[in-house]
């Protein structure tokens, strides 16, 4: 009988994989492969390399002891193609292999790779998502505005999480954010997220990739992340029973020095199979109901999993591989070095870069209010910062990276995902986080050499763009302040902010 090939790419290492389910394990054969094509588009930080390599050799251990024929092809081994184009056409040649079966990637490039095949391709659903992609077009037709918190009111609805028996929300409200935006102080009995200590394998995989991406941003230093389903569980544990109970009114909160504070830091995990997002959602259901963990928190976090990372996948995969050329608002300057280097007086944007280098995480405020909001402000190619962030960071995947860059940080879909631009001047950042206290810039100073940069850049960019959004409803108040500001001082600032840029694109120090 002839073989067919069983594709399973670094970011769906699940046992119940669409893929695996249709396939015979006694006679068909799994392709799994390290390669240079996809480690490096773009320069993937060394420790998201290290995590997907080793999780991807143990998960084809897994395989192979349940009967398994894993064709794995290592970084390094001589007939390694370093593409997974290429790999399955070397398997296809190996086994006489004619068919190929597949669960969808998440990733537009790899879907058109797939079906350019000269094999018959047998692609599956992904169906690991809690909601189907049929679902959530069904939901999307016809709708004027696509936003996430109906969505999310669907989503509960279908699942029964957080909701009592009468078929209203928990509480009485779909949404606690309210609740969830206080600033956080050092705490010296903060509970610390579990580090898990490479064992030979990880091991390996580490020095191969000290030695073979040495040229990519990020520090391999101190690698802990859980690389099997087993110490994955146990993160989660550790998370549900330590800091989710104060994960919800802290998780806008930034420290300087505290990369984690009370987040999960599941994300990797979960984006490459190690975790189930319904399993999580219905785990921190239970602690609320058994009275370990607040609502509020409780309903943040599901919120992030059953609301937020389903819809974003949605606008992703519905609106189809022209979604990362999207570039609403014509911003072209490059990204600038300081998103590689963090040499900035700016604390907030050092901060987030030393982080991002070391942990190859940072939490969703420092992504939208730091790093995204620095770019957005200035006016950054929307595909150069999409570029930074796919490449940063553990957790990023297209499919989940695009939307979130492009349409909730950068408005480059033009307001597809989001109802308004993420833009603040450095109060924000002041209230929730400790970055301004020791910056060489003041927060309060609103105009002058010693300002604040993001409070010049935030009227700077309303200014730009005013014609797209001063009648926008959520924007209204804010360029009706902007209008009754003193001329001289309008002036004053965007003169300010015009000579902040030019330092910049010159590669001075800012």
């Amino acid at each position: 009988m002839v073989s067919r090939l069983v594709l399973v790419l670094g970011d769906q290492l699940t046992p119940d994989l669409s893929a695996l389910r249709e396939a015979d394990r006694a006679r068909d054969v799994v392709v799994m492969a390290e390669v240079r094509g996809e480690a490096g588009r773009p320069k993937h930080h060394p420790k998201k390399i290290a995590l997907i390599f080793a999780a991807m050799r143990k998960f084809a251990a897994r395989l192979e002891a349940d009967g398994w024929t894993v064709a794995y092809a290592r970084l390094t081994d001589p007939h390694n193609a370093q593409s997974i184009d290429g790999e399955l056409l070397r398997r296809a040649k190996d086994h006489d292999a004619k068919e190929l079966i597949c669960t969808t990637p998440g990733d537009w490039r790899l879907i058109q790779l797939l079906d350019d095949l000269p094999l018959k391709v047998t692609r599956l659903p992904d169906t690991r998502f809690i909601s189907t992609q049929e679902e959530f077009e069904s939901w999307a037709e016809g709708r004027k505005e696509l936003r996430m918190e109906f969505f999310y009111r669907e989503m509960r609805r279908k699942t029964g999480i957080l909701m009592n028996d009468d078929g209203k929300p928990e509480g009485g409200k779909w949404n606690y954010d309210h609740d969830n935006r206080e600033p956080a102080a050092h705490d010296l009995f903060q509970p610390k997220i579990p580090r898990f200590q490479p064992d030979a394998v990880t091991q390996e995989v580490l020095e191969l990739v000290g030695s073979e991406f040495s040229d990519h941003f990020g520090d391999l230093d101190g690698f802990a992340f859980p690389t099997t389903h087993e110490d994955a569980a146990r993160a989660a544990d550790d998370f549900i029973a330590n800091r989710l109970p104060r994960f919800g009114p802290y998780q806008d909160a930034m420290l300087t020095g505290e990369a984690y504070l009370y987040h999960s830091v599941l994300s990797p995990a979960l984006n490459i199979g190690l975790l189930d997002p319904l399993d999580l959602c219905r785990r921190a259901e239970a602690a609320y109901r058994d009275g370990q963990v607040p609502l509020n928190s409780a309903e943040g976090f599901i919120r992030q999993i059953l609301g937020w990372r389903e819809f974003v996948r949605g606008i992703y995969m519905m609106d189809g591989p022209g979604y990362t050329s999207r570039n609403a608002l014509r911003h072209h300057r490059d990204l600038p070095w300081l998103y590689w280097s963090g040499e900035t007086d700016m604390a907030c944007l050092s901060e987030a870069v030393r982080q991002t280098r070391e942990n190859a995480y940072a939490h969703h405020i420092q992504r939208l209010m730091v790093t995204g909001n620095f770019a957005l402000l200035i006016g950054v190619d929307p595909q150069q910062v999409q570029e930074w962030y796919l490449g940063v960071y553990a957790d990023a995947f297209e499919w989940v990276e695009a939307p979130n860059t492009l349409g909730m940080s950068q408005f480059a879909d033009g307001g597809m995902l989001a109802s308004k631009p993420y833009v603040s001047s450095g109060n924000y950042i002041d209230k929730m986080s400790d970055y301004c206290d020791g910056c060489t810039y003041d927060v309060r100073q609103k105009t002058g050499a010693g300002a604040c940069p993001f409070n010049l850049l935030y009227w700077w960019f309303l200014d730009r763009h005013r014609q797209r959004f001063e009648k926008n409803h959520r924007m209204r108040t804010i360029y009706a302040t902007w209008q009754r500001m003193d001329a001289n001082k309008r002036r004053q600032i965007l003169s300010d902010a015009e000579a902040f840029l030019a330092r910049l694109d010159s590669g001075a120090h800012v």
